[in-house]
């Protein structure tokens, strides 16, 4: 028996280049991080570390990093909400309204 050698390449380790101090960095290293943690692919999680790095090398910017990752992303559309219509009154007609309410309750007592 011969054993073959695994065909798999070996997953892409997750990079720790945060800064903290720069906030559009960061930002797009939580986006990063929280996309490799759910990647299973190698592929996919290549294709993260190439373009962190390159954002970290000022090769693109956060614009296109998050273009190019878009597809590694799972968001959903934002939900399309119907017309609707609120009910609405003069203040006049309200004023009417309440103190001709006001005027039945009173004489009912």
């Amino acid at each position: 028996m011969s054993e073959e050698p695994n065909s798999e390449k070996p997953l892409p380790e997750k990079l720790l280049i945060d800064e903290l101090t720069n906030f559009q960095f960061h930002a797009a290293y939580l986006v990063y991080s929280e996309l490799f943690d759910a990647a299973t692919d190698a592929e996919a999680k290549a294709d993260l570390n190439r373009n962190i790095e390159a954002l970290k090398e000022n090769k693109i910017d956060c614009e296109t990093f998050y273009r190019n990752i878009a597809h590694h992303r799972k968001i959903q559309p934002t939900p399309h909400y119907d017309k609707f219509s609120v009910p609405t009154q003069r203040k006049k007609d309200w004023r009417m309204k309440s103190q001709r309410q006001e005027r039945l309750k009173r004489h009912k007592k």
